[in-house]
C-alpha cells in the first residue's frame, strides 16, 4: 500500500498545543511546517474549556498553515491516557453459504460485529487494533482480503476512554474548523513512532512526562498493553520552585529551564545565579544544586507513585527499559535519575527533525508517523469505529515545503515531600540543606 501523503498531527497538551504538518513518502517523515503556541482552557491533560481551546488550537494551526504554505482541514488528534480501559474483542461474520472471495466490506462487517458490546454510557470507543483475521479456522493473517472463504473472523484490541475526555477534544478541533479524521489514544502512536521493532517486541515502559500530568504506557508484542497516568508533571515542578524560593511563576519557570537538573547530584554547589524575590527589593543568590533538590523532589515523588502502579504489571523488569518523553524530560540528568530509582535500562526519546529536537515534540510527531504507518487494512478496522468510510485525512500539497525552526515553552501545586534516596558518591548534598526540605514540606 502507498501511504505516501500530508498528515498533520495536533497534540493538545497542558501548557501548550502543538500542530505538525508532514510529508509522509516511502516510510520517510518530513516536517515542513508547525505551529506551537502556548495552551489554554486544558488542566492535567484535559480539556475543560471548549472555547478556550478551540481558539488555541485554531492559533496553532493558523502558525503551521503559514509556515507549510498549506490549508489544513484534516488532523490527527492524540487523546491522553486518562482512566483509558483495554479489552480484548472477537468478531464473527458469515461469508455466504458458498465460499467467495473476501471484500473490504467483509472487513468492516467483521470489525464492527467485534465492537458490538454494551459500554457504560460514560464511556467511548477511541481505537480498535487488528492483531489477527481467521478464515475458515486458518489464524495469523493480516490481511484477508481476496481471499476465499465462508467464515472470517478478527480478534482485536478495543481501547475506550471517558466520553467527556474524548468528545471535548473532538469537539475543540471541530470547533477550530477542523475534520478530525482520526483520534488515537496517545501511547498507541508513541510506541510504533519511538520504539524500535525489538522494543516493541520484548516490551518496553514509555513515560510521557509532560506539564500537566505523567503517563507510564507498557508496550508488549507490539500493542498497548496498560497504561496510567499520574496528574502530576511540569507544572508542579514550576509551583514547587516557586513556593520554596518565593518567586513568581514566571521566574519559577525561567530558572527550571535555565538552570534546573533532575538528578541534584549533577548539579553544582559553586554555580549560583539571583532569584527575584517578592516582597524584596534585591534578588537573592542561589545554588545550582539548591534548585535541583526542589526539582528531584517533586520529581522523586512522581516516579514512586508510577513505580508502585507498573510494579502490579512486572512491567519493570521488561528488557526493553524506559524510553523518557516529553517537556520534563529534557531536564539534565533525568535519564540518571530514572536509572537510578528504577534499575533498568533508560533513554529519552528525541525527534530528530530539523527544528523539532526537543522530547516535548514527540508526540506530535507520533500522531503523523502513526497515521502514515496505517495500512488499508487497518483504516477499514477503524473505521468501523467512526461508522464512515475510508479515513481520508490529506491536506494540499504545499508550495515550498522546508523545514522549520520551532522553541518550545513548558511549564502548578504544594511543593513535592521530600523522598529520601541513596547517594550516588558524587557529591555530598549538606545535611541541613536535607532537614530543611524534610521540614518545609512536611
Amino acid at each position: 500500500m502507498d501511504t505516501s501523503g500530508m498528515y498533520v498531527g495536533l497534540d493538545i497538551g497542558t501548557t501548550s498545543i502543538k500542530v505538525i504538518v508532514a510529508e509522509y513518502l516511502k516510510g520517510q517523515l518530513n516536517v515542513i511546517g508547525v505551529g506551537n503556541e502556548r495552551s489554554a482552557g486544558v488542566s492535567r491533560g484535559v480539556i475543560v474549556d471548549i472555547d478556550q481551546a478551540s481558539e488555541a488550537i485554531g492559533k496553532a494551526v493558523k502558525a503551521a498553515e503559514e509556515k507549510a504554505s498549506v490549508q489544513i482541514h484534516d488532523v490527527v488528534v492524540g487523546i491522553s491516557a486518562n482512566m483509558l480501559k483495554i479489552e480484548p474483542v472477537t468478531g464473527t461474520i458469515a461469508i455466504g453459504d458458498a465460499a467467495r472471495e473476501i471484500t473490504e466490506q467483509d472487513v468492516q462487517d467483521v470489525a464492527s460485529a467485534a465492537i458490538i458490546q454494551n459500554l457504560p454510557p460514560e464511556r467511548e470507543i477511541v481505537n480498535l487494533v487488528a492483531d489477527e483475521f481467521v478464515v475458515d479456522g486458518f489464524d495469523g493473517i493480516k490481511d484477508p482480503r481476496s481471499m476465499v472463504g465462508v467464515r472470517l473472523e478478527m480478534h482485536g484490541m478495543l481501547f475506550s476512554g471517558p466520553k467527556t475526555i474524548v468528545h471535548n477534544a473532538k469537539k475543540a478541533a471541530e470547533q477550530a474548523g477542523l475534520n478530525v479524521e482520526l483520534a488515537v489514544v496517545s501511547p498507541i502512536a508513541q510506541g510504533k513512532s519511538i520504539l524500535s521493532d525489538g522494543e516493541q517486541d520484548f516490551g518496553t515502559i514509555i513515560m510521557d512526562l509532560g506539564g500537566g500530568q505523567s503517563t507510564a504506557a507498557v508496550i508488549h508484542d507490539h500493542r498497548l498493553k496498560y497504561a496510567d497516568v499520574d496528574p502530576e508533571g511540569g507544572d508542579y515542578i514550576t509551583k514547587d520552585i516557586s513556593v520554596v524560593l518565593n518567586t513568581s511563576i514566571e521566574n519559577a519557570e525561567k530558572l527550571k529551564r535555565n538552570y534546573g537538573y533532575a538528578d541534584a547530584t549533577q548539579a553544582s554547589e559553586e554555580n549560583e545565579f539571583p532569584v527575584d524575590v517578592i516582597g524584596q527589593s534585591q534578588p537573592t543568590t542561589i545554588s545550582e544544586q539548591y534548585l535541583a533538590e526542589i526539582i528531584e523532589a517533586r520529581l522523586m515523588q512522581i516516579f514512586d507513585k508510577l513505580r508502585a502502579k507498573l510494579a502490579t504489571t512486572n512491567a519493570p523488569d521488561l528488557p526493553g527499559g524506559i524510553v523518557l518523553t516529553g517537556g520534563v524530560a529534557a531536564l539534565p540528568g533525568i535519564a540518571d535519575l530514572v536509572k537510578a530509582e528504577f534499575d533498568t535500562a533508560v533513554r529519552v526519546s528525541i525527534p530528530d527533525q530539523m527544528g523539532l529536537r526537543h522530547p516535548s515534540f514527540t508526540q506530535a510527531l507520533s500522531l503523523v508517523d502513526y497515521r502514515g504507518q496505517m495500512s488499508e487494512v487497518d483504516l477499514l478496522v477503524q473505521s468501523a469505529v467512526s461508522g464512515s468510510g475510508q479515513l481520508a485525512g490529506k491536506v494540499q500539497v504545499p508550495a515550498d515545503p522546508t523545514p522549520v525552526q520551532t522553541e518550545e515553552k513548558d511549564s502548578r501545586h504544594r511543593p513535592a515531600k521530600q523522598v529520601a534516596r541513596e547517594p550516588k558518591q558524587k557529591k555530598n548534598r549538606g545535611q541541613g540543606l536535607r532537614d530543611f526540605f524534610s521540614n518545609f514540606f512536611d
